[in-house]
């Protein structure tokens, strides 16, 4: 089938694909060719003095080259050191400084020669310096004072280190010291202070310098600084003056800026050509100023520029000659306005222009190399040939120089070479290889036979010919099988055999030839072309506005060539999605639920097949209130830089740097880890450390692909997880640990399930996880059987006898190795149903509801399982019928658990025919039931009667009827009735008992009290005793002729004349007292009342000298006595029945009825009407007929 090469798109991507190959001819490798330079160390090559130093020199050529090595310009002879190594076919350089030795040893300028018989490359001067991160010196900082709103510059002067140190300010918590435009870090390291504020007050500023190469910070002595108010310097001033004298500290005045750094009006900065300019300007004033920047006779370049530093620092990256000049900040507050001019100048070490390129000649060709390169100041080319001076190389008649060209005619086989071109000034050089091979080859093509274009239709499709040959081959393309050379006017042939189509069409499909074809002979190669349809997107996403909170959606519906893969993506603001389960993407769909104000932004549905990608966007925009403002206090801020350092097999150095503290301390450091390989998104937690560190020693497994992040923890809570670390796979061990929960239990008579809790791939400790399980029987003398298995976690093993104990284990292996020897456990292999039914079966009738069992057990082998217990079956029979209706019968079941032998039934019914059988239960189920056997339980009491009723009331007679026990639990013999009656204040009268043959469900009570109400208890009895009692109450009926004589007294005229002589007597008392009270004297009244004791007439009250105010009954509760127990109405102050159906005595006895202040009733019903009272204890006295009529319900 051909092979499939799909082209870039775009016309320019097309034109750098041609430069790219037209810029070097490769020879193939099995053709002699000179030794050319593949890999080597930079220029300048810094290194780490804890570690191996490692010069890299790789080359290629035919024969393989051979490397040789100088050293400050002089042979450097490797067998003579026996820490230097060169890597077998190769020329790097390995120098064992780790077991002994220094890396200050080998500092110098090394190059490495690569040679063959063809000719010698060389590379670079390698500049080996070792990286030095010295200590600060010593020194002994005093505190600083100053007044608020003083400028103020806190020298940092870190030490020299190779490379330079990064420079940063923090205090004794590790946490980044707060900038501003008014505070600010210089690019010497300096911290700058346009005005001091008595916030700035602080005893740690300390300045840090961090040196990456070895993984080391430097701290400098914390420096203390105070700033003083105008109050408190006043109040300093006044204790330190006599009375007489007097001087006041002026507020600090404000002031027009002054520049801090750098000095004077003007200054000069020089740079190179590529690297970032960094112009600063920091002032002082106050207000603070602000910092602006211009250039003069010349704009800023738009795309270059760049402001760090709150604008006190210009940068300008890419630098070229064309920026240099005159630029000029300018500081300014509300006082006044500096500037300062600085002059640019841009230099330029070497670069280039036309770098020499390989050259392939066959023999009697000419050809040249030219090396041209551009620098301020300009460069100096010279030339060398197979690594020597080409002043002294041997001479070669074929070749000319002129200036940076070498110019060569008629070569010869012996014109092969390796010449260099060097092109130096002050500031550097450039040095580039390039042979000259002298080679007859007829012509081969590169580019894969049946090699299948696709391509997007109306796009240029390119068709490759890669081919080499000396002398250089000519290249023609045909169509078809038959088709002629094709021409220029519709095609672009290329000169490294390429052909493009500028507008493939879809009639451009078909197949191409391309042919190469040199004096030496000809080559050919098919190459087919496809033509797809393009894909466009039908209906784009459109613009939304939505509130916070609601749900927006985004369609992006696109039509694509059927024979392509379609992938849609979505995008936010030219990134990735954010990962949050609001966002949904169901096919052409985008949908983002409960919108926020961070969703707002650019939405872009890219869609891309394997040839082309077309995109379109919508804006969405969210409509919320201002965000409320962060507080004050907060957790931390994730840590950053996160740096993983002495990376050994088991154990790794993590190093970070923290971030604020949002003014509460860090107290902890939280480090996860994630396993990329088997558990990829899964955090785990690795350790703490104290707020204190920013390193820790973390250990580690094998063959774990390691992530690392950092959380810092202080009062608040803890922040954000940091970015995590760069990735560290540890190398493959055997396991340590075995599987766990290893059982052996079987799941059928003839097997053996073996299961265990598998490692998970943390465990694994290398690739190839595998399980060994093995087993044998307990009792037997057979050697062990093992299987070795993977993915599982149980195995089962066949054709074991029943129920029999084996011993298993389970180890754990993968590629490296076998976990150490795993724990023996023992199992049984599968139960069967129990053979045997327990035997010789008894039952113990307790009790009318209890029993009790006994069996003798079953033998352990009969019961061929592990014994759960027994179970007992029991059910209530009709005697006669044991046989029949069984499946009808409802069983009740009991298990005692173990080797129990007897139990307890419980529950059982009175009076009743039962039978049961029992049975021995293991894991596997219920063996066979032993023969059914039947006991019969004694009578018990019966139940209360089923209802009772009374009927047919008349004055001296009631009717009782009821229904038989529900539960009479034996043959019942005799009723017992009891009753006795109930007065008009709930006492209950003489109890009467009466016995009622068993047949009985009716009887009537003659000669009782008419108008009266009874009380009835009611139960039935067996042998065993009586049952349960209902109870039930009823009156007789009033007499009408009796009734009917009951007058009220109140509307007699006897009684209305004695209560208006009642009330004439009182009001001539009243009179009389007043009369008395107003001449001075008193009237014995309370004597009088004390002696007459008239209940109608309620006494006065004299406590205090005076008269006291009539009561009445509601408002005199102490006056107020209740009823004597017994007490009558008077004859002549009877009360009518419509006028009140209750009295006192019908609320209360004796004392207990009473009345509180308000006149609201506080007695209690002392009648319990459910309660049976002791028999002849309570009064026989008939209720009066008023009573009784008063009390009838």
């Amino acid at each position: 089938m051909p092979k499939k090469k799909r082209l870039p798109a775009g016309r320019v991507a097309l034109i750098l694909f041609l430069c790219q190959m037209i810029s070097a001819l490769e020879v193939p490798l099995d053709l002699v060719q000179p030794p050319t330079i593949t890999q080597q160390s930079p220029k300048d090559y810094i290194i780490d003095p804890r570690e191996n130093i490692v010069i890299q020199c790789e080359a290629k050529g035919k024969p393989p080259p051979s490397f040789s090595w100088t050293r400050n310009g002089t042979h450097f002879d490797i067998d003579k050191d026996p820490l230097v190594t060169m890597k077998p076919g190769s020329g790097t350089l390995t120098i064992n400084i780790m077991s002994e030795g220094k890396a200050e040893t080998y500092e110098g300028v090394y190059q490495c020669t690569a040679r063959n018989e063809r000719g010698a490359a060389i590379s670079n001067n390698i500049v080996v310096r070792p990286s030095r991160s010295p200590l600060w010196t010593k020194e002994k900082l005093e505190p600083i004072t100053l007044r608020n709103g003083q400028s103020l510059v806190l020298p940092c002067r870190p030490p020299l280190g190779l490379p330079p140190p990064i420079i940063f300010w923090m205090d004794n918590s590790f946490q980044r010291l707060p900038q501003s435009e008014r505070v600010s870090q210089g690019l010497n390291g300096d911290l700058y202070f346009s005005n001091v504020l008595p916030e700035d007050t602080r005893e740690d500023y300390i300045c840090y310098a961090r040196f990456n190469h070895t993984q080391t910070i430097q701290q400098k002595q914390p420096i203390s600084v105070k700033v003083i108010s105008v109050d408190e310097l006043n109040d300093t001033i006044a204790a330190n003056l006599s009375d007489t004298e007097f001087y006041s500290a002026k507020p600090n005045r404000e002031r027009p800026p002054t520049f801090l750094t750098p000095e004077g009006n003007t200054s000069n900065k020089e740079e190179l050509r590529g690297n970032v300019l960094s112009l600063e300007c920091i002032a002082e004033g106050l207000p603070t100023p602000v910092i602006y920047w211009i250039k003069e006779d010349g704009t800023l370049p738009t795309n270059r520029t760049f402001y760090r530093n709150f604008k006190k620092t210009l940068q300008i990256i890419q630098v070229s000659e064309a920026d240099s000049g005159n630029y000029q900040c300018i500081a300014k507050n509300a006082l006044g306005a500096i500037h300062h001019t600085i002059s640019v100048t841009v230099k330029a070490a070497p670069y280039w222009i036309l770098a020499p390129q390989n050259l392939v000649l066959s023999p009697g060709e000419d050809g040249s190399l030219i090396c041209r390169a551009n620098g301020n100041p300009k460069p100096r080319i010279s030339w060398l040939s197979n690594g020597v001076p080409i002043e002294i190389a041997p001479d070669d008649p074929s070749r000319k120089i002129d200036g940076d060209t070498i110019i060569f005619s008629n070569v010869q086989e012996r014109s092969s070479a390796v010449y260099q071109c060097n092109a130096s000034n002050e500031y550097g050089y450039l040095l580039a290889n390039a042979f000259v091979n002298v080679l007859a080859e007829p012509p081969r093509i590169l580019t894969s036979a049946n090699t299948l274009y696709q391509v997007i239709a109306n796009r240029p499709a390119l068709l490759d010919c890669a081919f080499f040959g000396s002398p250089l081959p000519t290249i023609e393309w045909f169509k078809g099988a038959k088709g002629s050379a094709l021409r220029d006017d519709i095609y672009v042939l290329h000169e490294n055999g390429t052909l493009e189509i500028p507008v493939a069409q879809k009639d451009s499909t078909g197949t191409y030839t391309c042919v190469a074809r040199n004096k030496l002979g000809m080559a050919k190669n098919e190459v087919h072309l496809e033509i797809k349809d393009p894909t466009r997107i039908i209906k784009q996403p459109e613009y939304a506005v939505v509130q916070r909170g609601s749900t927006v959606s985004f369609e992006c519906k696109v039509k694509h060539d059927h024979t392509l893969t379609l992938t849609i993506t979505w995008l936010k603001d030219n990134g990735e999605l954010p990962s949050d389960g609001r966002f949904t993407v169901d096919k052409d769909h985008l949908e983002v639920a409960d919108v926020r104000d961070s969703d707002g932004g650019a939405y872009t549905c890219v869609a891309n097949t394997t040839l082309d990608m077309v995109s379109a966007s919508a804006v969405l925009s969210v409509v919320a209130p201002t965000p409320t403002p962060a507080p004050i206090y907060d957790v931390p801020n994730p840590p950053f830089d996160l740096e993983l350092t002495d990376q050994l097999d088991k154990s790794v150095q993590l190093s970070w740097t923290p971030g604020d503290d949002n003014n509460r301390p860090i107290t902890k450091f939280i480090i996860e880890y994630e396993d990329a390989m088997h558990e990829a998104g899964l955090w785990h937690h690795q350790t703490e450390v104290s707020g204190m560190q920013t390193t820790a020693q973390l250990k580690l497994s094998p063959y774990v692909n390691y992530s690392f992040r950092v959380m810092a923890v202080n009062s608040l809570g803890r922040s954000l997880p940091s970015e995590p670390s760069e990735q560290y796979l540890t190398k493959a061990a055997e396991p340590d640990t075995n599987p766990t929960a290893v059982e052996g239990l079987g799941s059928e008579p003839d097997n053996l399930v073996i299961t265990w809790k598998p490692l998970n791939g943390f465990e694994s400790n290398g690739p190839g996880l595998q399980y060994k399980v093995s087993w044998r029987q307990k009792d037997g003398d057979d050697e062990w059987a093992s299987v070795v298995v993977a993915n599982v976690s149980k195995y089962i093993v066949s054709g074991t006898p029943t129920f029999v104990p084996y011993l298993v284990k389970v180890q754990a292996l993968n590629d490296v190795g076998f976990a150490p020897e795993p724990a023996v456990v023992m199992g049984h292999s599968g139960e069967d149903l129990p053979m045997v039914a327990p035997g010789n079966v008894r039952v113990n009738v307790v009790n009318s509801t209890l029993a009790e069992v006994h069996w003798d057990p079953v033998p352990l082998k009969s019961i061929r399982g592990h014994l759960q217990g027994y179970r007992i079956y029991y059910w209530k029979a009709q005697e006669g019928s044991l046989k029949r209706n069984r499946r009808h019968i409802e069983k009740k079941i009991l298990t005692f658990q173990g080797s129990k032998t007897h139990g307890m039934l419980p529950g059982l019914e009175p009076f009743s025919h039962y039978a049961l059988n029992v049975r021995v239960v293991n894991g596997k189920g219920e063996g066979p039931a032993s023969p059914d056997r039947v006991f019969n339980t004694p009578e018990g009491v019966p139940s209360a009667p089923s209802s009772l009723k009374i009927i047919n009331p008349t004055l001296d007679s009631l009717t009782l009827e009821w229904d038989p026990p529900s539960r009479p639990n034996g043959i019942l013999t005799e009723y017992t009735l009891k009753y006795q009656p109930i007065n008009s204040t709930h006492e209950l009268g003489p109890l009467v008992d009466l016995k009622i043959p068993a047949n009985k469900t009716r009887w009537t009570l003659k000669n009782l009290n008419f108008s009266t109400r009874y009380k009835f208890y009611f139960y039935a009895q067996t042998a065993a005793g009586s049952g349960s009692q209902i109870t039930e109450e009823a009156v007789t009926t009033v007499d009408e002729a009796m009734a009917s004589r009951q007058v009220d007294i109140a509307t007699q005229g006897w009684f209305i004349g004695l209560m208006c002589a009642v009330a004439l007597l009182i009001l001539i008392l009243l009179i009389v007292c007043f009369i008395r009270r107003n001449k001075g004297g008193k009237y014995p009244v309370k004597e009088k009342e004390d002696a007459h004791a008239d209940p109608e007439i309620q006494p006065m009250k004299e406590d205090d000298g005076t008269f006291g105010e009539y009561r009445s009954l509601e408002s005199d509760a102490e006056d107020h006595k209740p009823l004597k127990k017994g007490s009558r109405t008077p004859s002549d102050r009877t009360v009518k029945k419509e006028d009140s159906d209750d009295s006192l005595v019908d609320y209360g006895e004796g004392v207990n009825g009473q009345f509180n202040e308000d006149g609201s009733f506080i007695g209690q019903y002392s009648g319990k009407k459910e309660k049976e009272p002791a028999e002849g204890n309570e009064s026989s006295e008939a209720p009066s007929p008023v009573n009784a009529m008063n009390s009838f319900v």
